[in-house]
């Protein structure tokens, strides 16, 4: 809205300072700050109101350390990363941009979801939630919205009105076609290609927010690998976005992309005020209102600026903790058919409770005691530093 309101005013009022909203930099760091400080201010608010609403997290007993500790804790503080980051994009940014606008729809539809899941967990007191075809149902349909966004509007198209290309890691000539999937030449080749790069789409969103609600086990845990992957994100829309840098490092430019910069400055601030209620022992946790929002913002970011491919390296311990409950569950079942007594892989799953798991009978027995929460923790931010580090490398590594 101050955008606008610049715009709209900037030939006719010379206000000392007025000028800077035009500048993206300085529209962005206010956009971090503004919404850190609403997350500080209305986290404690929040917390009290679920409080006195009775609105707690319930656990099961799963014989972790500290665990039945976090009984009653408030939950759905997904509701204050999710205000937190709305309220400053509105303000500081370009609402006219459909990459903001996709953003913005994007992260109210998976906060509904979400909101819809803790809802009947917490009021109707089914530790079930939603049911999992309707989150399916609700990802794939943000899936196949962003993918008919981003090929009929021009202004995503990357190449003469074709959105479905993006970039490929470790390649020189890094650009690479969803529709040279098709192996049928000139054949439906524009619409087979379509075809594919939604349902690329709808998986990474899916898998990604399922992911990022997995990892939603310990306090600040996805919180602050999140914003680890957040700040990359943020490196890499800012280099994309200026065709300056982007000519430089001989990577994609994209278009108007640059504003993007605005909405996850947003969100960094968001999740680091959350991080200061998030954090051992948590005083709030996000519920699958912010969990899901979570993984749904970095998958259709990423999407947006053509870095999807790279999600297996920079949310790569969403990765592996999704792959951890799968393997478990797999080898479960295939192991007690077989033997007639389930056998499993990991002490517990997903893979951060296996750390914190003593004296279980596992494939993977190490380590033989259990980790303190706070460590498990700090160690997985160290990770996510790390692949966010070689994910950025991949700008020259070819």
């Amino acid at each position: 809205m101050l955008y606008h309101l610049y715009e709209y005013f900037k030939n006719t009022i010379d206000f000392p300072g007025f000028g800077l909203l035009k500048y993206l930099t300085f529209r962005s760091m206010f956009s971090i700050v503004a919404a850190l400080l609403i997350a500080l201010f209305c986290g404690q608010k929040l917390i009290r109101i679920l409080q006195r609403k009775q609105i707690g997290e319930s656990i099961r007993a799963l014989d972790l350390e500290g665990q039945l500790a976090k009984k009653g804790t408030p939950t759905m503080g997904g509701f204050l990363i999710i205000g937190a980051l709305l309220i400053p994009t509105l303000l500081f940014g370009d609402l006219t941009n459909l990459y903001i606008q996709l953003m913005l729809v994007s992260t109210v539809w998976l906060g509904c979801i979400g909101f819809a899941d803790d809802y009947i967990k917490v009021f109707k007191k089914n530790k079930e939630g939603l049911q999992g075809r309707f989150k399916i149902i609700g990802q794939v349909g943000l899936g196949l919205l962003v993918g008919l966004v981003l090929f009929f509007q021009r202004e995503f198209s990357v190449v003469d009105g074709l959105g479905t290309i993006t970039t490929i890691p470790f390649f020189k000539g890094n650009e690479f076609d969803y529709a040279w999937l098709w192996p049928f030449k000139g054949i439906g080749g524009e619409w087979a290609g379509w075809i594919i790069y939604v349902l690329a789409i709808i998986f990474i969103i899916t898998a990604v927010s399922n992911g990022t609600n997995l990892t939603d086990g310990m306090d600040g845990l996805a919180t602050g690998i999140t914003i680890v992957i957040a700040v990359s994100l943020g490196i890499l829309a800012y280099l994309s976005g200026n065709v300056i840098y982007a000519k430089y490092l001989n990577i994609m430019y994209i278009p108007n992309s640059g504003e993007l910069v605005v909405f996850i400055a947003a969100f960094i601030g968001a999740l680091i005020g959350f991080l200061w209620y998030n954090a051992y022992p948590a005083q709030l946790f996000m519920g699958d209102t912010g969990s899901l929002a979570l993984g749904g913002i970095v998958a259709v970011f990423a999407i947006l600026i053509r870095k999807e491919l790279l999600i297996p390296i920079l949310c790569g311990i969403f990765f592996i903790e999704s792959l951890s409950v799968i393997l478990q569950r797999y080898y479960f079942k295939y192991t007690r058919h077989k033997y007639g007594t389930g056998r499993r892989i990991f002490k517990m799953a997903p893979l951060h409770h296996h750390f914190q798991k003593e004296g279980v009978e596992s494939v993977i027995t190490k380590p033989l005691k259990a980790m303190p929460e706070a460590k498990i923790v700090i160690r997985f931010w160290i990770v996510a530093v790390l692949l966010a580090i070689v994910s950025i490398a991949t700008l020259k590594i070819r």
